[in-house]
């Protein structure tokens, strides 16, 4: 990945040497204010320095001189480029990108844009050339296929993230002991809400686990399709099914809820890659925050928002 780092401006230009050079031909009243001031916004410190030692040959405007220096040195001060990158998240991802977008704003003076959908929906407006910087994807079939079909950058890949299966409901004891498996085969309820596997990797993560327990038969009339992990929550949040199988990572933190962690050997392990896409390739918002994805204080974040 590219290091981004501080860029020197560089100060050793023409336009200052010509500056210098009429400096010492032409009388300050000839020479525009306005066009030194540019100088010493164009040119760094050197330009400061020159605009410094030109003021004192004018004997009017000591005062005016005084107050354009110092606006000349607030104006010149060299400041990084700060940018903005349209991020597509999976719909999973949303409280931890809520988390990282702040921290990572805060760190780099970067901003990011961000677009919450399926992982399936996100993939098809990016092939139809939506202009998106960067994907997280809730799998990794997906960002393989942008970067095998030209539309990622090459080697931009990398797992963000391992995504956790959860049977869900809202209500407490009602998986009692903790024995989801028991509550899925006895099927007391009416709905049963899962994403839609066709476009969203938890799922097709819960499809899987149905048919590992020999229920997808079984289930069928019973479930309720969300078109991504985020509307099969609300089904159950809102009481329109008992019970979901949902990401972990959108589990409400304070909670008197009742769930059970999927065994991860019921389905195929739901690995979130994360890619820079060709739009983004130059952004330097884009290229920071995936690094910053990287880093400790980033895991940490994910650590505490269920990954």
């Amino acid at each position: 990945m590219p290091v981004l780092g501080a860029v020197e401006p560089d100060v050793s230009t023409t336009r200052t040497d010509l500056m210098l050079s009429l400096s010492k031909h032409v009388p300050l009243r000839r020479l525009r204010l306005g066009h030194i001031l540019r100088q010493a916004q164009d040119e760094g410190g050197r330009g400061r320095r020159i605009f410094a030692s030109l003021i004192p040959r004018c004997s009017r405007c000591h005062v005016v001189a005084l107050l354009v220096l110092t606006l000349a040195l607030l104006w010149a001060t060299p400041r990084a480029a700060a940018e903005t990158a349209l991020v597509a998240v999976a719909a999973n991802f949303q409280p931890a990108m809520a988390a990282l977008q702040a921290a990572f704003e805060a760190k780099s003076g970067h901003q990011l844009t961000v677009s919450v959908g399926s992982t399936g929906k996100l993939f098809a407006q990016i092939a139809n050339g939506a202009p998106y910087d960067v994907l997280l994807a809730a799998d990794e079939a997906r960002p393989a296929r942008l970067e095998a079909e030209g539309l990622a950058v090459d080697g931009s890949r990398f797992t963000y993230a391992t995504g956790q299966l959860v049977l869900w409901s809202p209500k407490p004891d009602v998986i009692p002991d903790g024995d989801g498996l028991g509550v899925l085969q006895a099927a007391n309820f009416r709905r049963l809400a899962i994403a839609n596997p066709l476009l969203a990797p938890y799922g097709l993560a819960a499809e899987q686990t149905l048919q590992s327990l020999g229920l997808a038969e079984a289930l069928s009339g019973r479930l309720v399709i969300g078109q991504n992990i985020g509307q099969a929550y609300a089904l159950v949040a809102t009481g329109n099914a008992e019970f979901g199988l949902i990401a972990h990572s959108l589990l409400p933190p304070a909670r008197e809820d009742s769930h059970w962690p999927v065994p991860p050997d019921l389905h195929a392990p739901i690995r979130q890659d994360a890619v820079l896409l060709q739009r983004g390739a130059d952004n330097a918002a884009a290229l920071a925050f995936l690094a910053f994805l990287k880093s400790p204080e980033a895991q940490d974040i994910l650590s505490q928002n269920g990954y």
